[in-house]
C-alpha cells in the first residue's frame, strides 16, 4: 500500500529580516529568514488565524499595534457554530464554564399604559435549529483573545506588540513580501514573508496597501451607546437577551454579561454623530427609556459609542493572491445580531487550512485561496443584506416583525447556516441534508476502539486534514462489506492520486511538522494521520459491534481504529435519529454512501453507489480522485 501513513534596531535603518520582537517574543526559526505568513492584528480573527498556522506548522509573524490585549469590552457573543468550531480546536471549555448562556428574548415596548413586555421567545427553538449548544455564550473579547493568545503560546509563537503595519513590497515576482513596520523607540523593522494577512480591523492599514481593495458601502443613520456595568434595577427581564423601544426615546438592547454584568446598546435617537456622547448622557437616555423602571450602574467597566455602518471591502486580496485581509478590514457591520467576531473568526477558519496546503505545495495556489475570497465576500454580503433588515427592526420597535426577522434569519445568526457557493471545492448535488457548501450536522455515534458515545461532526480535531466519510451500514451484507474491499485496493494503489498526494504530504510534514504541544499527550493527534497526513478515512456503520472486528477491515480502516464508528445511539442524538438516517435518508440494503468534509467542517461532496454495480468501489474511489484532483497538486 502506498499511502504513507532580532531585537529592534534604534535607528530608522530599514532590518530585513527581523525574526525577533521588541517585547522579548520568541518566534520559530524560519527559511533564510522568511515567514510563510505574516498577520498584521492581534484581535480574534488575527489570533484566529495564527493559532490555525502555527498549530499546523507554519512559521508565523504577528504583529499588533497595541501595547496589550483586549481587557474588556468590545465583540462578546458567541454564537453555537463558533462554539463548536472552538470545540473542533479543543477549545472553549473555560469560556462555558464562566460565560452567560442566553436561551431566550424577551421585546418589551413603551405605551400610553407604560412598558410592556410584547413577547419572549426560545432563542435557538429545537424545532427550527439543530444544534449541540442552542444558545448565545456571553463572554468579553478579552477573554476569546486571552485563550487564543494561550494557545498561540502552547505552538510556540508570541505576539510581537506596539508594531505599526506600514507598507509591504516586492522585490521580484516570486520573491518573498517585505513588510514594514513601526516599532518601539521610533525604529523600522522589517519582515519578509511569503503571504501577508491584514486582520487590523476597520480602519485596516493593510487593506489600504492593497490596490483596489477599498471599503465600500452606506452609513446607517443611527448612533448607538455601549456600556458594560453591574446594575441595581427591578426590571424584571435583566438576565434574557431582551430589546426595548421607545417611541419617544429610543431602543436598548441588554444582554446579560459574565461576573453579574449585563450590556446595554443603547440608541440616541436625538443624535447624528457619536463623537460628542459622553458616558453620562448615555446613561441618562438608557433611564427614560426604561421608565418607569429604576436603574443604577453599581459600576461601569467599559462605555463605548459608535455610528452603524454596513460595509464590505472591494477585494479580499491582491491579484497576486500574496496579500489578504479578513475579519473587520473586509466587512463591518452593526454589533446587535452578536455577528461581527463570530463572523471575523470564521474568515480566518477558511483561510488558515488553505493558506497551510499551498504554503506546503499541496494544492494549487490560485484555485485554493481564490476560494477564500469568493467563499467569504458571498457571506459579508449574506451579513450585511441580514444586518440592514435587523437593524432597522430592532430601531422600528415592532415586537411582531422583529420576532419574524429573527425566525427568518435564524439559522444565519447561529452560524450553522452559513453557506458556501458551488466551486471546486463544494461539488456536486445534495444527498439527504447533507449539501456540499454547507456545515456538517450533528450527529451521534458510539466510537468503536473505546465506546464512547461521541459528535461525529467534532471528533476528529482540526490537523488541517480533509474527512472522508465511507458509510456503509450493514457490513455483514456481502455487497457492502465487497465494496469497502476494492474502494481500499483503488484508493491505496499506488497510482492513484490519493496514495501520491499523501506521500507528498508524508514528506512535507516530516520536512515541517506541526507545532509540538503539551497537550498533545492527552489530544494524541498521531491517531488521525495513521493513513495520511491529508486526509482521515473514517468508517460509519449500523453493523452490531459483536459482529466485526477492526483488525479485519480493510486498512485504510484497520489502521485508523479511532475513527470507526457504530451508528447505535440515536437516543442520544439533538433529534433522536440515528446519524445514518439523519444525514442521508434511507439508504437500503443496496447502496452506501461516500461523504468528503473539509478541514474546516463543510461538507466539499457527498455522492452515493449503486451496489448492483459490480464497479461500485472502483467507482467511489475514481469519484474521490474527482473531486481532489481539481485543486491539489504536488
Amino acid at each position: 500500500m502506498a499511502i504513507p501513513s532580532t531585537s529592534s534596531a534604534q535607528t530608522t535603518e530599514m532590518v530585513f529580516p527581523s525574526n525577533g520582537s521588541s517585547n522579548g517574543a520568541r518566534s520559530k526559526d524560519t527559511n533564510n529568514g522568511i515567514f510563510d505568513a505574516c498577520v498584521v492584528g492581534a484581535g480574534p480573527a488575527g489570533l484566529m488565524l495564527s493559532v490555525i498556522l502555527a498549530r499546523l506548522g507554519l512559521n508565523i509573524k504577528v504583529l499588533d499595534e497595541r501595547p496589550d490585549q483586549t481587557t474588556v469590552g468590545r465583540a462578546d457573543g458567541i454564537q453555537p457554530k463558533t462554539i463548536e468550531t472552538l470545540q473542533m480546536l479543543r477549545l472553549g471549555d473555560e469560556l462555558l464554564q464562566t460565560g452567560v448562556k442566553v436561551f431566550d428574548i424577551c421585546m418589551w415596548r413603551g405605551s400610553p399604559a407604560g412598558l410592556q413586555r410584547m413577547g419572549r421567545e426560545c432563542h435557538y427553538p429545537a424545532s427550527t435549529l439543530d444544534v449541540l449548544h442552542p444558545f448565545i455564550l456571553l463572554c468579553h473579547q478579552g477573554m476569546v483573545e486571552g485563550m487564543l493568545i494561550d494557545d498561540l503560546r502552547e505552538s510556540g509563537t508570541e505576539v510581537s506588540r506596539s508594531h505599526i503595519f506600514e507598507t509591504f513590497s516586492q522585490d521580484s515576482a516570486g520573491g518573498p513580501l517585505k513588510i514594514t513596520c513601526a516599532s518601539p523607540k521610533d525604529s523600522k523593522d522589517g519582515v519578509l514573508s511569503e503571504f501577508l494577512v491584514g486582520c487590523d480591523g476597520a480602519r485596516s492599514r493593510v487593506r489600504e496597501a492593497i490596490p483596489d481593495t477599498y471599503s465600500t458601502g452606506t452609513p446607517h443613520n443611527s448612533v448607538w451607546g455601549v456600556l458594560d456595568g453591574e446594575l441595581k434595577t427591578d426590571f424584571p427581564d435583566i438576565w434574557s437577551k431582551t430589546v426595548v423601544f421607545s417611541e419617544e426615546h429610543g431602543s436598548i438592547l441588554m444582554i446579560p454579561r459574565e461576573r453579574n454584568m449585563t450590556r446595554f446598546y443603547i440608541e440616541m435617537k436625538s443624535s447624528t454623530t457619536s463623537k460628542e456622547l459622553g458616558q453620562e448622557y448615555v446613561m441618562e437616555q438608557a433611564q427614560r427609556i426604561l421608565s418607569p423602571y429604576k436603574v443604577e450602574w453599581l459600576s461601569v467597566e467599559w462605555f463605548g459609542k459608535y455610528s452603524v455602518s454596513q460595509r464590505v471591502a472591494a477585494s479580499f486580496s491582491d491579484p497576486e493572491k500574496r496579500a489578504f485581509i479578513a475579519g473587520d478590514a473586509s466587512h463591518t457591520h452593526s454589533p446587535k445580531a452578536a455577528q461581527g467576531m463570530n463572523t471575523s473568526v470564521h474568515d480566518s477558519w477558511n483561510l488558515g487550512w488553505k493558506l497551510n496546503l499551498v504554503s506546503r505545495g499541496l494544492a494549487n495556489k490560485d484555485l485554493l485561496l481564490g476560494s477564500y475570497e469568493s467563499e467569504r465576500k458571498k457571506i459579508a454580503h449574506d451579513l450585511i443584506n441580514f444586518d440592514y433588515e435587523h437593524a432597522n427592526e430592532i430601531a422600528g420597535g415592532d415586537a411582531k416583525r422583529l420576532a419574524e426577522n429573527f425566525r427568518t434569519n435564524i439559522r444565519f445568526i447561529s452560524g450553522v447556516g452559513v453557506e458556501y457557493g458551488p466551486g471546486v471545492l463544494n461539488s456536486g448535488s445534495a444527498v439527504g441534508i447533507l449539501k456540499p457548501g454547507s456545515n456538517l450536522p450533528p450527529g451521534k455515534v458510539t466510537r468503536y476502539v473505546d465506546a464512547n458515545p461521541i459528535d461525529i461532526q467534532l471528533d476528529i480535531p482540526m490537523l488541517g486534514q480533509f474527512r472522508v466519510y465511507v458509510v456503509v451500514p450493514d457490513l455483514d451484507n456481502s455487497a457492502q462489506a465487497s465494496f469497502i474491499r476494492k474502494f481500499n485496493e483503488a484508493v491505496s494503489s499506488g497510482s492513484s492520486l490519493i496514495s501520491r498526494a499523501s506521500v507528498a504530504a508524508q514528506k512535507s510534514y516530516s520536512e515541517k511538522p506541526r507545532a509540538e504541544r503539551n497537550k498533545d499527550v492527552y489530544f494524541r493527534p498521531e491517531r488521525y494521520t495513521t493513513v495520511s497526513q491529508l486526509i482521515t478515512f473514517s468508517l460509519i456503520t449500523a453493523t452490531e459491534k459483536s459482529n466485526f472486528e477492526i483488525a479485519n477491515l480493510p486498512r485504510i480502516f484497520s489502521q485508523s481504529p479511532w475513527t470507526v464508528y457504530l451508528d447505535d445511539v440515536p437516543n442520544l442524538d439533538t433529534q433522536g435519529k440515528p446519524c445514518i438516517q439523519k444525514w442521508l435518508g434511507d439508504l437500503g440494503s443496496d447502496k452506501v454512501s461516500v461523504i468528503n468534509v473539509r478541514p474546516d467542517g463543510y461538507v466539499g461532496s457527498v455522492e452515493t453507489f449503486d451496489l448492483s454495480t459490480e464497479n461500485a468501489g472502483d467507482d467511489a474511489a475514481a469519484w474521490l480522485e474527482s473531486y481532489y484532483g481539481a485543486f491539489l497538486q504536488f
